[in-house]
């Protein structure tokens, strides 16, 4: 991953970053008699180019501000485009704007949008959609979870905690074509950044008429590669190219089906049939498949971990909270539970993230979480003293519906078992009902997962800080939010990576969540499809996709 990274640091300086249905026949349709090659032969004789993809879920929005998930990202980033767009080089690239001017200050920055960049619906983007859109990302009241990526705009973070006013944020539609933004700091990533779907643009007009806009295909529209044609909810989605987008003529495919399987196994049934183009390899088969012709195997920034819940006994004492982190062997769930080449996680910033000096952050701050079940045993028993127990309070630990999840959670129960002598109940939900909960600290232990929303490590650890809307876990710590605060602010870069260190250290003394693994992205694809991305850090790109 670091060869990614490098180029993308290297390229930024020089720039001053669901209920679902696990449903067999959600794939291709079928004709008449009954058979699956109805709807390949009605492509064939239409000449037609159909990609055949897996969402796994129902999208949790199409609302740029509310659908902050991987179940909403990979399909709305083909939908929707913002200022910058992720290239083949997973670097920043014009997108919406053509080009932008930067002050010497490195905080204002000054967007040109394309004259032809236009919605499905022929009207054209202006000035006017970015901020509408961003300051509703940044209003308390949409309840935005990726408001906190817009804190790098002057005043962004004072209207999100209810001390300021949209009057105050450092956006401004200078013309129809002219998008002016205020940073609050200089930001060296901050194009990057603005590749994430949370700041794609939303058109004021459409949206101002019909609030729900975004919940269905026939209100839907789009200024990215694709438009949504059908959208079957929890079942199917069907995307047509988008003849109103600036860049029609580089985008191969006509259409992308996506099907809506929540189970890896029915998923890749689904490619053997021919339903599907591509597929992730469930775990039971990756000794066989991993070494395929077919199979693609790429990095990806990101972490699965678990957290606790610190306002709930027992996890209110620290010395209890690592024993749980270190009786779990982490290395045994990636080489045998989990398979398709993962790694382990010994620290919560996913290795690939290239410092100033060329090194790398985790090789820089080495393994701060690590199997030790001895001394597990150890910390389990001091706290318990501290706290009085006799007998550790019952402890759940919860997770969302998923065979890999559920595998996971079995290997870690048994773990907890073996090592510290304590019975661990397993409990699984829905999706959408688990997130909920998990969101009201209603889980005593509860597994996550996090996907870099740009490249850097203060993406990860910002999550952690008092009141974000990704701690999830209760936890605050005053010295932990001023060395956020102050590496956010920080403009030498050497310095900046040390309160990075320093603060990646303190999460693991405190110990509010442990990690599991670091991510990949492995996945069989047929042959003749060609040009599908998946960057390491952003999202699924079909915009150079092709199918033979």
């Amino acid at each position: 991953m670091k060869k990614w990274l490098v180029i993308l640091m290297s390229l930024l300086t020089m720039m001053v970053l669901a209920a679902c249905t696990a449903n067999e026949d959600a794939g291709k349709e079928k004709d008449d008699s009954g058979s699956d090659d109805g709807a390949e032969a009605a492509e064939e004789d239409s000449g037609e180019k159909v990609l055949y993809l897996n969402n796994s879920k129902e999208p949790t929005s199409f609302d740029p501000a509310i659908g902050f998930d991987a179940q909403s990202w990979n399909s709305l980033n083909n939908l929707m485009e913002g200022l910058t767009r992720l290239g083949e080089d997973h670097t920043p690239e014009a997108a919406i704007a053509e080009d932008w001017d930067v002050s010497e200050d490195g905080k204002t920055y000054t967007f040109h949008l394309r004259e032809n960049a236009n919605w499905s619906n022929g009207d054209p983007v202006t000035s006017d959609d970015f901020v509408y859109a961003w300051e509703r990302l940044l209003d308390p009241e949409t309840g935005s979870a990726a408001a906190f990526l817009g804190y790098f705009i002057e005043g962004g973070e004072d209207f999100n905690s209810g001390e300021g006013s949209a009057d105050d944020l450092g956006l401004t539609a200078v013309d129809d074509k002219t998008f002016e933004v205020q940073l609050e700091n200089p930001t060296g990533y901050f194009l990057h950044v603005l590749t994430n779907p949370a700041f794609f643009p939303v058109n004021k007009a459409v949206a101002e008429d019909n609030p729900d806009w975004h919940t269905e295909a026939d209100s839907f529209v789009s200024n990215g590669p694709f438009a949504l044609e059908t959208w079957k909810h929890d079942d199917e989605m069907m995307m047509v190219k988008n003849e109103e987008y600036w860049d029609a003529d580089t985008v191969k495919l006509d259409k992308v089906h996506w099907a809506m399987v929540d189970n890896e196994n029915t998923e890749y049934q689904m490619y053997q049939s021919d339903e599907l183009d591509a597929s992730d390899i469930p775990a039971d088969l990756s000794d066989e498949l991993i070494d395929g012709d077919d199979v693609a195997m790429e990095e990806q920034g990101g972490l699965e971990f678990y957290r606790f819940n610190v306002n709930e006994e027992p996890f209110t004492n620290k010395k209890i909270r690592k024993a749980f982190a270190l009786a779990a062997n982490r290395e045994e769930i990636a080489q045998y539970v989990v398979k398709n080449g993962v790694e382990p996680a010994f620290g919560f910033v996913s290795p690939g993230f290239t410092s100033p000096d060329d090194g790398d952050f985790r090789d820089a701050n080495g393994d701060l979480v690590t199997f030790e079940p001895d001394e597990a045993k150890k910390l389990l028993a001091e706290g318990m003293e501290e706290e009085g127990y006799d007998e550790l309070p019952p402890v759940t630990l919860s997770y969302s519906t998923d065979d890999t999840n559920k595998a996971i959670a079995e290997s870690l129960q048994n773990m907890f078992s073996d090592a510290l002598d304590v019975d661990v109940t397993l409990e699984n939900k829905e999706w959408n009902v688990f997130q909920e909960e998990q969101k009201e600290l209603k889980h005593q232990l509860s597994r996550s997962s996090f996907l870099f929303d740009y490249a850097d490590p203060i993406n990860f650890l910002e999550s952690f800080i008092t009141d974000s809307s990704m701690n999830r876990t209760g936890w605050s710590n005053e010295a932990y939010d001023q060395l956020i605060k102050d590496a956010k602010a920080e403009k030498d870069e050497g310095k900046r990576w040390d309160l990075m260190y320093e603060a990646e250290a303190l999460l693991a003394e405190e110990m509010p969540l442990f990690p599991i693994r670091y991510y990949n992205q492995v996945e069989v694809i047929k042959d003749g499809v060609t040009g599908i991305l998946r960057h390491p850090v952003g999202y699924l790109e079909l915009k150079h996709a092709d199918v033979e």
